[in-house]
């Protein structure tokens, strides 16, 4: 796979509509997808922030695997990062995120009462990749709509202040940004397993057959269990043996067309689907050990 460019023009302006508003924000929240945080997070972030306090949400807790979850927050931590696992959808774990936003500005608060100030609301970035449910966390603690969601990247267009329910907390969103290129082809199938990148990117057939084969040294007993497969390939390093494995996923599916011929394109799709929407159970596509000690996350391989 050639390195993926990905850097449109409105991405190139929310980066700079950031960065303009940064001396009105107390805290960064930085939004990533549980099941693959470091392939989710933006390298730039740490540039742009420039320092800003920050608090790192894993959300869609609830398709993620929870030993690998509990690992990243540990990996976080050691960063110097508070970690807060989050489902957006069901707000589960949401109610923290006020209390851990107030811990990260302790001294200035304290700073501000002992001059007799009284602490007015803070005032947090939330800054995301596409797709990794900005708009569902928004409005989740705004206690209505108020973002547009969607299930493809691209929704959220411009910035917006939203206060939320109670008063403590005023939420700036932004358009997801993503950096320049991939160079590392992992993070782009990773980004494309969970929906992030547009289809015309990667091809369906291209991502499927990249998870599939993770999975499989994985996630084993899942792909079993889902699509009812007696045994795996054991060299999953051959290009043949894969396909094999999606053509039997293809045909427990019913993806059949004339000649009995595996449809790929429909299996592959029909796989991603399932993935997706948690039906494979909670997985998680991508492990600290994969990553360097450096916080840059553009160095992981398999």
């Amino acid at each position: 796979m050639a390195t993926i460019q990905w850097f449109p023009g409105h991405m190139t302006k929310a980066r700079r509509q950031i960065e303009d508003k940064l001396k009105l924000i107390d805290v960064a929240i930085e939004l990533l997808d549980a099941r693959i945080p470091m392939s989710s997070r933006n390298p730039m972030v740490d540039t742009i922030l420039k320092g800003k306090p920050r608090l790192v949400l894993l959300n869609k807790l609830d398709l993620a695997d929870p030993a690998a979850t509990a690992a990243w927050v540990a990996f976080f931590k050691e960063k110097g990062l508070d970690a807060l696992p989050i489902d957006s959808i069901s707000g589960s774990q949401t109610r923290e995120i006020v209390p851990r936003c107030r811990a990260l500005m302790a001294h200035k608060i304290e700073a501000q009462q002992r001059k007799g100030i009284n602490p007015r609301a803070i005032r947090a970035l939330i800054v995301g990749i596409p797709n990794v449910g900005k708009s569902t966390l928004i409005n989740r603690l705004a206690g209505r709509k108020i973002a547009a969601t969607g299930d493809k990247p691209g929704v959220t267009k411009g910035q917006q202040w939203i206060k939320m329910a109670g008063g403590e907390l005023e939420l700036l969103d932004t358009p997801g940004i993503l950096w320049p290129k991939f160079e590392d082809q992992d993070v782009g199938f990773r980004l494309a397993a969970i929906g992030s990148i547009k289809e015309e990117i990667l091809t369906a057939e291209e991502v499927a057959f990249y998870t599939v084969r993770r999975m499989a040294v994985d996630y084993p007993e899942a792909l079993r269990e889902r699509f009812g497969i007696d045994s795996l390939p054991e060299d999953l390093d051959d290009p043949d043996a894969v396909l094999g494995l999606m053509e039997a996923i293809g045909r427990k599916r019913g993806c059949i067309v004339s000649g009995g011929r595996v449809d790929l394109n429909k299996a592959s799709g029909t796989f991603l689907r399932e993935l997706r929407a948690g039906k494979l159970g909670r997985i998680s596509l991508e492990q600290p050990s994969q990553w360097s000690a450096t916080e840059d996350g553009n160095d992981a391989g398999e």
